[in-house]
């Protein structure tokens, strides 16, 4: 199956290029806002968010009184971004030098008692002034604290995604405690500031206290030097998907394989078998090495050595030393291929990536964005970097069809946020006259409203993208995409009501300049521009219009998001689309079995006179209520047999 996207792009370089402090572009625009108590960092995989760190850090502890500073990762492998580094020989004042005693991403127990006490020893002594800990360990030494204890302090949260608004989120507690109660600064470094689970990262008057630096996927792939291209595909499979899997990993290609999660329809309920499996697909001469752990496997089509980190094996020894080589690596013949199931997605480090292959579906937004990161490195070994999504095709007798299709459609409207992060961001401004023409790189618009406040402009240059993460994650969004709500209805009731819960203190002006910029911005990047002369025409619903001539209520009656389920019609074979499409109308319809008895028979004598079905797309309004009816008995008949016992 084709990519859904694949992205070009022009290795200027300038991401990778450094400043006269050794900054990296998005580390010196992190850099200028030095000063600020709370800093929310928004920036990609690989785009060297933990050196700005080090960077904002030491200079908070030389020039704003900050006396100590905490780096807490969500999980111990990540703690090696933080390692010593000499800052100075690339021209700044400081290197990062954090002391051996405090680094507590150490084998054990990250909420043990002597890895607390020792966070306690950290707080108390004069002369340490960097600790590196998890996200546990920072929430169980806080129950022994206070917040005046972090007065002072920095607390930088890498993977800030992992905070939560919700009460029942210990770290977003700890967090909100934190800054209410003492003077400490705040740092929170994600690559996707937003959730899986629709839940807020902060509580909008939490956020509105941050200062936030954005760099987006596009200015970070576009200043590489030498990866030229992004590709994100979904592959469907039937059965088990051990019997695909041979079919789309490639072991000439550096490779993450992320198996699915025990728990899911798609896992086989062992997950020792599958990493059997797939190295029997590979060869069959495999050998560990006793120093490293990495297993070298003989490939049966030529004899090549394919060395295979496994990260599934979940024995604390072993799975210790193959992190501890994967720490190691500086070159691509190092390793070929690493088989993960929780580990290796966000913050993991392996430049040489050319291939992220996951099974399974992801209905985390924030899980995709991350797995795919772990391929955009720049690295000399690739000018190519994919993402592969191995899926189960869904089955209407399937009692988690639902569930399937919900997470199948998050998994394409993903796709679809990724082409717009991954692409060039336009300009929109307002038409003023039939005169008042363009510039280089704009597109002007009659009836746009432009940001009048400051709140609308942040939103629009810092959130853009999370806040159409959550627009597609609405589950009455998702419903009501392909086609099943008037475009108008979509643009002018839901998307406004989604704006407003997600920032509840706007104004009902300022939600309106909001849901314009998303609406045209999701709309333009939807539609395919072209030139003609002097003049650009882009196509919306099916015809192509003078872009000098577009007015907010045009675009008002275009579904911004219906690129999704076009993509969705391409992508899958018609069977599996009915069954989508089925699913979602089973949502929607209300009928009872008085209506359906009455309606059966005018069904069957449907069928006799056309040999077919009644068509649920169909103008005439009894052909299609009886194809809804058609639609009811099927999940009828399904919530029967799910209730049978055995």
């Amino acid at each position: 199956m084709p990519d859904l996207i694949n992205v070009q792009y022009a290795q200027t370089g300038k991401s990778a290029a450094t400043n006269h402090m050794g900054m990296r572009d998005m580390q010196a625009r992190a850099y200028a806002a030095r000063d600020a108590q709370y800093l929310l960092l928004k920036a990609p995989p690989a785009s060297g968010k933990s050196r700005a760190l080090m960077f904002l850090a030491l200079d908070k502890l030389r020039y704003q009184g900050v006396r100590k500073v905490i780096v807490a990762v969500p999980e111990r492998s990540i703690g090696g971004s933080f390692s010593p580094a000499s800052l100075s020989e690339q021209g700044f004042f400081a290197d990062w030098a954090p002391q051996d005693r405090y680094n507590l991403c150490t084998p054990g127990s990250d909420g043990s008692k002597s890895k607390v006490e020792a966070f306690r020893n950290f707080m108390h002594d004069l002369a340490g002034d960097i600790l590196i800990c998890t996200h546990a360990t920072l929430r169980f030494a806080y129950e022994t604290l206070s917040d005046n204890d972090f007065d002072g302090t920095l607390v930088a949260i890498d993977e800030f995604h992992h905070v939560s608004s919700s009460d029942e989120n210990r770290l977003g507690e700890l967090l909100r405690s934190v800054m209410a109660h003492s003077t400490a600064h705040i740092i929170a470094m994600t690559g996707s500031y937003f959730r899986g689970d629709t839940v807020a990262v902060l509580h909008p008057d939490d956020e509105a206290k941050f200062t936030k630096v954005t760099y987006n996927y596009y200015e970070q792939l576009n200043g590489y030097k030498h990866l030229k291209s992004l590709g994100i595909g979904y592959h469907f499979y039937q059965g088990k998907y051990t019997t695909a899997i041979g079919e789309i990993l490639d072991t000439d290609k550096k490779t993450i394989l992320h198996i699915p999660n025990v728990n899911s329809g798609e896992s086989l309920k062992d997950k020792y078998r599958e990493v059997d499996i797939i190295l029997d697909h590979i060869g069959d001469d495999v050998s560990t090495d006793p120093v490293s752990g990495i297993m070298n496997v003989r490939r049966r089509s030529d004899g090549k050595i394919i060395r295979v980190a496994d990260l599934v094996n979940d024995n604390p020894k072993e799975r210790e030393r193959v992190v501890a080589y994967l720490r190691t690596i500086t070159q691509p013949d190092d390793l070929d291929l690493i088989i993960a199931l929780g580990m290796a997605k966000e913050g993991f480090d392996w430049p040489f990536c050319e291939h992220a292959l996951t099974v399974g579906y992801r209905g985390s937004l924030t899980e995709i964005i991350q797995i795919i990161g772990r391929a955009t490195r720049d690295s000399a070994n690739k000018t190519h970097a994919q993402f592969t999504n191995l899926i189960a095709q869904p089955d209407a007798a399937d009692d988690a069809v639902k569930l399937s299709v919900n997470n199948m459609l998050k998994a394409i409207t993903a796709s679809l946020l990724m082409e717009q992060v991954l692409a060039p961001t336009f300009q929109f401004k307002t038409k003023l006259s039939d005169e008042d023409r363009a510039e280089a790189g704009e597109i002007k618009i009659k009836g746009f409203k432009a940001p009048s406040t400051q709140k609308v402009k942040d939103i629009i240059e810092s959130d853009l993208n999370d806040l159409k993460a959550t627009i597609l994650q609405d589950n009455d969004m998702l419903k009501a995409m392909p086609g099943n709500v008037d475009a108008e209805v979509i643009n002018r009731v839901l998307i406004p009501k989604i704006i407003q819960t997600k920032y509840p203190e706007l104004t009902e002006a300022e939600v309106e300049e909001v849901r314009q910029y998303v609406v045209i911005d999701s709309v333009i990047r939807s539609g395919e521009i072209m030139e003609q002369g002097d003049q650009r025409f882009i196509r919306m619903a099916g015809q192509f219009v003078n872009i000098d001539d577009l007015h907010i209520d045009l675009i008002d009656q275009v579904n911004p998001f219906q690129k999704a389920f076009e993509i969705l019609s391409k992508s899958v074979t018609p069977k599996v689309l009915k069954v989508i499409q089925e699913t979602i109308e089973a949502t929607r319809i209300s009928m009872d079995f008085e209506e359906a008895a009455i309606l059966w028979p005018k069904i069957q004598a449907f069928i006799r006179e056309n040999s077919r079905e009644p068509n649920l797309n169909t103008s005439d309004p009894l052909e299609r209520r009886m194809a809804e009816c058609i639609i009811y008995l099927k999940e009828e008949k399904r919530k029967q047999m799910a209730q049978k016992p055995g």
